[in-house]
């Protein structure tokens, strides 16, 4: 009753998988991934040992189907499984046992996996690689569009609950002390997909650097809507008669709403948050 993705990005190295389940937490089960080495869809009975494991036989240079093979010829309950792997080359893998529920399976592309089991029917699946393979963008951003991809086509006959997303890569994780660059899980919701794409934006807007073409200066219509949005959400008490005031108000702001990513040279803004400024209540 899951359905997911595992890719690969060859020029940044990234690797990732997306994921959706009508089950609680599948975030916490399925997606296994370490940069450098390979990423890992453990589901349907999800035998959870295949993500480290896997992740370990690929760290000591088996590719992914070689890594899939040994997985699975030590697996007695093989039939009940289904995997999805991707190496740090980009080599894909999937594998759907024969005891799997209807309709199960999985097709493998350049860079990625697919695989489903409990589905609508296989244009899941289908739906998914095509569109990772036509989609333009970050991993990230592939991957999503693949998964909200196959919940149009089809989806889990069971219906929706949660979803995740993982992408790892070296020195990608906050502060740069760990891969995980993107790792993000909604747990129980009705359109759990369109939840996990939401917080994708909202985890982008925190911890993404500004665009270049995105800092502007704070003076005119720039000023006054800054003005106004501090004043809207009470980090000045009255127009400040100094830009001093204001740009204390603004880094106080910025320091409150975990924007010191963004944070800019004094009478600069990022206006990706003043827009996300605009839509605070």
């Amino acid at each position: 009753m899951t359905f997911s993705i595992v890719g690969f990005d060859p020029n940044t190295k990234e690797l990732g998988i997306a994921v959706q389940s009508k089950f609680l937490g599948v975030g916490a089960v399925v997606p296994w991934a370490k940069a450098g080495v390979g990423v890992v869809a453990t589901q349907s009975y999800a035998n959870t040992s295949y993500g480290p494991n896997g992740l370990e036989l690929m760290a000591a240079g088996k590719t992914a189907n070689e890594a899939l093979e040994l997985l699975l010829e030590n697996d007695s309950e093989r039939e009940l499984r289904q995997v999805g792997i991707v190496d740090a080359t980009g080599n894909a893998a999937t594998f759907t046992g024969s005891e799997c529920y209807d309709w199960a399976g999985g097709i493998t592309g350049k860079y990625f996996a697919a695989q489903g089991n409990i589905l609508v029917n296989e244009e899941t699946v289908l739906e998914m690689g095509r569109v990772f393979e036509q989609t333009e963008g970050t991993l990230a951003e592939r991957l999503l569009a693949a998964l909200d991809a196959g919940q149009a086509a089809g989806g889990d006959s069971r219906g929706m609950q949660s979803a995740a997303i993982l992408v790892v890569k070296e020195n990608g994780g906050y502060g740069g002390f760990n891969d995980r660059y993107i790792d993000l899980r909604v747990e129980d919701h009705q359109n759990p997909i369109s939840e996990l794409i939401r917080i994708y934006h909202l985890q982008q807007l925190y911890f993404a650097p500004s665009k270049p073409e995105k800092i502007v200066d704070i003076i005119g219509e720039v000023k006054e809507e800054l003005i106004q949005n501090l004043l809207r959400l009470g980090y000045l008490k009255q127009t400040p008669d100094s830009n001093e005031m204001l740009y204390e108000a603004l880094t106080t702001y910025l320091h409150t709403e975990n924007f010191e990513v963004r944070e800019q040279e004094t009478g600069k803004i990022d206006g990706e948050v003043v827009e996300y400024m605009k839509k605070q209540g």
